[in-house]
């Protein structure tokens, strides 16, 4: 690239949009145009204006034309002219014409004092100087065709990231061919159920997100509950569902009463998906957040032509980045990139690469390390709040992941939540999360995540906590 088209570019100026229409000669219809961008407040005070050349060329106008009409706006004081800064709207010129403003929206509920929200990473720790170090060095090195159309399967780099990654972190066993580039948990199981790739009846544990079966619900699948017990889900139960050959698990760490699936049952569940030419769908949402004993591996690790396997960045960096990914068996890939489309729609390329890089430097590990260490002390300081303030309430799930539950005295769970907005905090009641359809006895019990609030004000929140919980 020349220095002389860098220095013509440079001379070009911003786009200016203007109403040239009416009465009068190109002068006069110019300058009532950019009196009234001004009036309305479209050009504000300070903001500088394109070269006179520049804005001839653009609406077809004689240069004088332009610069006289400058000139006499810089006359009547609506703009200024100086050596070396350009011609600007005027400083003192204020809007004549009053700006309409949106009614104001109606308020909805108060927003709380302290979110306890389960599902929120702590925003503030995001590594910034990290991604962008990571980002400087993806993108120097990408190829040109990154700035393409992308391919629906993901970037190769991120993929063969993953793989590596994968396989020491998690137990996982697949190859960059295998592994689908998505936008999170919740995009893989409408690119699957909703672009006909996998049918129902599905089996899902008796306690989970109701906004995954609201995905499955539209995508017209019924879903059967299975039991949850101290060990995990009840996939004995699978054999008494003839009809069922798929079952979604959150066996790291159910969610949300916590705690793994037992060794037993994760052999057996791959027993079953072998016996009935059948699948298990494994969501490993937090697998990198483990505190009191050694990871828990992927159940995919077992048989990966039987076990499809899900993760994401949204617990261990950000939800805003809207990354995941599926590693599916070999012959479930072909129709995940058909339901998917020609083009990459929903992944950022950038942002893939800038991952990869992350996960290649190291960074990644060093983040989740590093988090993993901060949630940690943030589950110790609530269950320690715990046994000063309220030492009749249990909290359990609480070797992993972002949230704890409490259990409550039977009959207390409403009322306990509804003291807890009164006390100015934001959580949800385990009933929140019971399939309509669970018929294992119900318990009463506050979800309670512990990762988001501010370290200021997170020892406030827990106090606040123990004041709506009902007296032991």
């Amino acid at each position: 690239m020349s220095d002389s088209w860098v220095n013509s570019a440079e001379r070009i100026g911003s786009d200016l949009l203007l109403d040239l229409a009416g009465p009068g000669s190109r002068r006069a219809v110019l300058i009532r145009a950019l009196r009234d961008a001004v009036r309305e407040g479209r050009l504000a005070p300070g903001t500088r204006l394109p070269p006179y050349r520049s804005l001839a060329a653009d609406l077809g106008l004689a240069r004088n034309t332009v610069a006289d009409a400058y000139a006499e706006l810089v006359a009547e004081g609506w703009l200024t002219a100086r050596q070396g800064s350009g011609t600007r709207v005027a400083p003192r010129t204020a809007p004549l014409t009053p700006v309409r403003v949106p009614k104001k929206a109606p308020e909805g509920p108060a927003t709380p004092a302290h979110d306890l929200h389960q599902g929120k990473p702590d925003a503030g720790s995001f590594p910034r100087a990290a991604w962008l170090a990571s980002s400087r060095r993806a993108l120097n090195a990408a190829p040109n065709d990154a700035f393409g159309p992308g391919d629906p399967q993901g970037r190769i780099e991120l993929r063969r990231a993953l793989t590596d990654y994968l396989a020491r972190s998690r137990g996982v066993r697949t190859t960059p061919g295998h592994i689908v580039i998505c936008s999170g948990f919740a995009h893989a199981l409408r690119l699957l159920f909703a672009g006909g790739v996998l049918r129902g009846p599905l089996a899902v544990e008796s306690y989970g997100l109701g906004f995954h079966r609201s995905i499955l619900e539209a995508a017209a699948v019924r879903t059967v509950p299975l039991a949850l017990d101290g060990d995990g889900a009840r996939v004995d139960e699978l054999a008494g569902l003839p009809g069922v050959r798929s079952v979604l698990l959150t066996p790291a760490h159910q969610f949300p009463t916590g705690g793994p699936l037992h060794p037993e049952r994760r052999s057996a569940v791959v027993d079953w998906a072998r016996g009935r030419g059948g699948l298990v769908l494994e969501d490993d949402y937090d697998g990198e957040f483990r505190y009191d004993r050694e990871p828990v591996g992927a159940v995919q690790g077992l048989d990966p032509d039987r076990v499809l396997y899900f993760g994401s960045v949204s617990k261990s960096l950000s939800p805003a980045l809207r990354l995941g990914w599926m590693v599916l068996p070999e012959h479930l890939v072909g129709p995940a990139l058909r339901a998917k489309g020609e083009r990459e729609a929903w992944a950022s390329v950038p942002d893939q690469l800038t991952l990869a890089d992350l996960i290649e430097s190291g960074d990644y590990d060093r983040h989740v390390r590093r988090m993993r260490q901060r949630y940690r002390g943030r589950r110790d300081q609530l269950v320690a709040a715990l046994a000063t303030h309220a030492p009749h309430v249990t909290p359990t799930g609480i070797a992993a992941g972002l949230h704890a539950v409490l259990r409550l005295p039977p009959g207390t769970e409403q009322s306990t939540v509804k003291a807890a907005a009164w006390q100015g905090l934001g959580l949800d009641g385990l009933a929140d999360f019971r399939h309509p359809a669970a018929t294992m006895p119900a318990t009463d019990g506050l979800v309670v995540g512990y990762a988001s609030p501010p370290d200021r004000a997170f020892t406030e929140a827990l106090a606040a906590l123990c004041r709506a919980l009902p007296p032991g």
